[in-house]
């Protein structure tokens, strides 16, 4: 008995950012224990941690898939602290990022074909597995990947929504540089977007509405061939001029918003594709379904990531095709993780990040 409290008084602990029941708000920075990591298992020390759109939807209780209490976070860098006893990949301090996946069944017809994102069973970092606002973060081998020398750790904390354009953009509608497209919301994913589209070579319109206006002209910067705020600015005008009246190929929704969805619908070219990338707030939306009937528009859902996307995005960027240190505009201690919250929440900043440790370079 009494060694079995000393082992509990021996445990360490560290602080994380942890959502502790359903509804809004109801998050706190809570001491949590250290995890030790299993056979197939590293415990890597975190560095950055990007703040995700979900994140903030967990926040406010609108996202519905994070058990509870669970610690937040899944778009990561660090370094290696621990490994499983079985783990031949890594060793301590190597330089790491990993895939969200953190459990799947390996039985069903996806994860067969390794698309771990559609298994009905898997279980996810930082929704259903204690993530990476903390100190440490346990992720699995098999998920994680070393990090190209020249990618800093903050960059490597994007891989993670990147992978998910990737994902957009090569697995469920592949662009190619005879496209016309466009991006709708000039937030961290629409930008992401541009990116990859004007590395790969396409014609590139980015929409967004009035308080927007910096991001819009960092559309630009990053290549878009026309911005368009459709509070002021007639988009459909601006579509024929580049498309000769026939209208967009592709369309690129980050913005989670049904009427943006409904005003890009008749501006696309009959046939095209419309790949749905940003999460709605509700789960019922009013669409334009006869223009999608009329037009024979392909209505393409896109969840996250899988494993084919993670090489290309830490490709992208390593090669300096994502500008890392313009889309990073904020930067907090995990202390100060509400505030960092909070001017994300305030639409003035495009990429905060969390440090949880300084000794990172």
């Amino acid at each position: 008995m009494q060694a079995a409290e000393n082992t509990q008084q021996n445990k360490k602990t560290m602080k994380a950012v942890t959502k502790k029941e359903a509804g809004y708000d109801k998050m706190s920075l809570e001491a949590l224990e250290i995890p030790v990591p299993k056979e197939d298992e590293i415990l890597i020390e975190v560095a950055y941690t990007g703040i995700c759109g979900s994140d903030i939807h967990t926040f406010k209780g609108e996202y519905k898939n994070p058990v509870t209490p669970v610690a937040l976070g899944h778009e990561f860098s660090g370094r290696v602290a621990q490994v499983g006893e079985n783990v031949m990949k890594f060793k301590p301090m190597d330089r790491v990022t990993s895939q969200t996946t953190f459990y799947v069944c390996g039985q069903c017809t996806y994860c067969k074909k390794e698309q771990y994102n559609l298994c009905p069973y898997r279980k996810g970092i930082g929704t259903q597995q204690n993530g990476s606002l903390a100190k440490y973060v346990i992720a699995k081998e098999k998920y994680a990947h070393k990090l190209p020398e020249n990618l800093s750790y903050e960059g490597a904390a994007m891989s993670e929504p990147l992978s998910c354009c990737v994902h957009a953009m090569y697995q469920r509608s592949p662009l190619d540089l005879h496209d016309t497209i466009l991006v709708m919301g000039p937030g961290p994913i629409g930008l992401f977007l541009v990116q990859i589209a004007k590395e790969i070579g396409a014609t590139v319109i980015v929409t967004g509405i009035s308080k927007d206006s910096e991001r819009l002209e960092l559309a630009q910067k990053f290549g878009a061939d026309a911005i368009v705020d459709t509070q002021t600015q007639d988009l459909t005008k601006v579509v024929n001029q580049l498309t000769d009246n026939v209208g967009v190929t592709k369309v690129y929704d980050a913005s989670g918003s049904a009427v943006a969805v409904n005003q890009a619908l008749p501006l696309m070219k009959k046939g095209g594709d419309f790949v749905q990338v940003g999460l709605f707030k509700d789960k019922f939306e009013k669409l334009d379904v006869e223009t999608i009937i009329q037009r024979e528009i392909h209505y393409i859902g896109s969840r996250s990531q899988n494993p084919y996307d993670w090489p290309i995005a830490l490709h992208l960027l390593a090669k300096g095709a994502i500008d890392v240190s313009t889309m990073v505009t904020k930067k907090f201690p995990l202390e100060e993780w509400r505030t960092a919250f909070e001017s994300v929440m305030s639409g003035d900043e495009v990429k905060v990040m969390i440090q949880s440790g300084t000794s990172f370079s």
